[in-house]
């Protein structure tokens, strides 16, 4: 990266980022919405498995597998190819991509049972829950092909830099669910369709939000089916290792579910609560600064630029490590004013607010992991070794597999925590996972430490420290919050978020860090 253009990482993910946080707002307000209609319920639990399913694989093809794949191949076009070359590469991946989706949607949904079945084999001997799940499964899965196409697009217009309308395109999804949720679920005799349709309304107007800025690239897909052009090739021989190595975190998530399917009622819907505040860290910076630095990872690749790719990957660490270990820390230390306040209404009961506690602080345990994670997989991905992070993941799955086996049974058997067994043993996996993904890229010295390392973790564990005793000092016990209205709730939450905050950062600035440290990769900060 020139010295000109390395301050465009910085600009870059505080733009995906302010436009993810708005959209993980508006996912808080549609968690709300839903918690109220929804509560833990069996239900609630039917839709959640119905959700996740396709939005596990959006995930995979949206944030994870195919950008990496795609992008690095796409890179290489424009910088050795024509305009003519690229669209062909777009038109050809379109054609491949949907037809192959497509002809997997159809597929799960004629076997919805089947499907219902693999991802919530507990379900089956509730036959009510079961086939409701079945039912739900039929209506969202379409969104799969639409939002993968939609992760498509994006990763297009990611490529040339236009950031922020692929940042932005989540918030149709919260709106449908919050329109689903307030508007549509008092007209159905059971609310949880409304929300299924609004997961299926969502990925169709997601997609065509984003086609007219393609338009003005001259990048609209024309799709067509060729699974012989050079480039599509590629990306297939990237994208099938990389469906596994990149989103080993995300199906440990998925393996909860699966398991969690075998356990008390609710314990599907307290782990979705827990995991969608972890997300929000995570989503809003950690998946930011991965999609910013992975056109600029394989662009420094296709320009043998190996040590502004060094510098760039040092860069992505130190910004997750910014936000990753204090996000940990409060959200674990206001695990439950959080859940009061933003869930504990409706049909969402006290006892759903102290589960989901309980597996909030498990998977915080990861959170950490899960963001380095996103940062250092693309470092992988941008030169195109598909092999280690597979080999790796692998490891982390198996490991993730057996610390279920170690933590579920125990904690089944003496109390209803089983649930919180599941998240423990996703985090440790994770940090199995990151930190190989680590030791690999130091070992090929693609990944070289820039100096100061030592002083800026020291402003880092000072300025949390300070953080963690105001956010103990100025939060009441958990029942105080119970006995308050929404409006004290929201107004106590947000004193206690800002002072914490304001504590960090000034502590920050009194250590010495300043925002021009940040900005450039490789400065010492």
């Amino acid at each position: 990266m020139s010295e000109e253009s390395r301050p465009g990482l910085l600009r870059s993910s505080l733009l995906v980022s302010s436009m993810t946080m708005a959209s993980r707002v508006l996912g808080l307000v549609r968690d709300v919405a839903m918690a109220a209609v929804v509560g833990a319920s069996a239900n609630a639990d039917a839709f959640f498995v119905a959700f996740k399913i396709p939005n596990f694989l959006r995930r995979l093809f949206a944030e994870g597998a195919f950008a990496q794949a795609f992008v690095p191949v796409l890179a290489d076009y424009r910088e050795q190819g024509s305009v003519a070359a690229v669209r062909a590469l777009v038109d050809r991946v379109a054609g491949v991509l949907g037809g192959t989706l497509l002809l997997v949607t159809l597929v799960a949904v004629l076997a919805a049972p089947l499907v219902t079945a693999l991802f919530a084999p507990g379900f089956v001997a509730d036959p009510a829950k079961y086939g409701l799940t079945v039912e739900l499964i039929r209506i969202t899965f379409p969104y799969l092909l639409l939002i993968s196409m939609t992760g498509f697009c994006g990763a297009i217009l990611n490529s040339y830099g236009r950031f922020a309308v692929p940042a932005l395109t989540p918030i149709f999804l919260n709106l449908s669910l919050i329109g689903a949720a307030l508007l549509a679920a008092p007209a159905f005799a059971e609310p949880v369709y409304a929300l299924a349709w609004g997961v299926a309304l969502a990925g169709v107007v997601q997609l065509l939000f984003q086609l007219p800025f393609l338009y003005r690239l001259d990048l609209v897909p024309r799709p067509r089916w060729d699974t012989r052009h050079e480039g599509v090739r590629r990306i297939l021989r990237l994208m099938v290792p990389a469906l596994f190595g990149v989103s080993v975190s995300q199906i440990n998530l998925l393996l909860d579910t699966v398991l969690a399917s075998f356990l008390p009622t609710g314990s599907v819907s307290w782990l979705y609560y827990s995991d969608r505040l972890m997300e929000l860290p995570l989503g809003v910076f950690g998946v930011a600064i991965a999609t910013v630095i992975l056109p600029s990872l394989s662009a420094h690749r296709a320009g043998a630029r190996m040590r502004d790719f060094s510098l760039t990957l040092d860069w992505a660490v130190r910004s997750v490590l910014l936000i990753a270990v204090p996000a940990a820390a409060a959200l674990a230390l206001l695990a439950e004013p959080i859940l009061i306040t933003l869930f504990q209404y409706g049909a969402f009961e006290v006892g759903d607010v102290a589960m989901s506690a309980h597996s909030l602080r498990a998977y915080l345990l990861g959170l950490m992991a899960f963001m380095l994670i996103k940062v250092l997989a693309p470092g992988f991905y941008a030169r195109q070794d598909t092999a280690t992070p597979v080999k790796i993941g692998i490891v982390a799955m198996v490991a993730n597999m057996l610390l279920n086996l170690a933590f579920v049974l125990p904690l089944m058997h003496f109390s209803q925590l089983g649930h919180v067994g599941l998240a423990l043993a996703t985090s440790v996996a994770a940090w199995l996972n990151a930190g190989l993904l680590w030791r690999g890229l130091r070992r090929e010295q693609v990944y070289v430490f820039q100096p100061g390392w030592g002083v800026y973790l020291f402003r880092l564990a000072g300025a949390s420290l300070g953080m963690a005793g105001v956010l103990l000092w100025l939060t009441p016990a958990a029942a105080t919050w119970l006995d308050w209205s929404l409006s004290r709730r929201a107004l106590q939450l947000a004193m206690v978020v800002l002072a914490g905050g304001g504590t960090y950062l000034l502590l920050h600035l009194m250590a010495g860090t300043r925002l021009s440290q940040l900005r450039t990769p490789g400065s010492p900060a």
